[in-house]
């Protein structure tokens, strides 16, 4: 795919760090605001890395794989 800029390893992190704010959101671990914050950040990270493009990244011009 042409649009894809994160890197396996890049995507990998942020599959595993999205799912672990899920959680710790969902699962009551953390809870009051920040388990809140948790619950909605955390699908943020799980959908660039199943995607496997940032627009962040496209917003810089930065791409993390070759």
């Amino acid at each position: 795919m042409s649009f894809v800029n994160e890197s396996t390893v890049d995507r990998i992190i942020r599959v595993v760090a999205g799912v672990l704010l899920l959680a710790l959101g969902w699962g009551g671990v953390v809870t009051g605001t920040l388990g809140t914050i948790f619950k909605f950040l955390g699908f943020l990270p799980l959908l660039t890395g199943l995607i496997g493009w940032c627009p962040a990244y496209s917003l810089f011009k930065f791409r993390t794989n070759s």
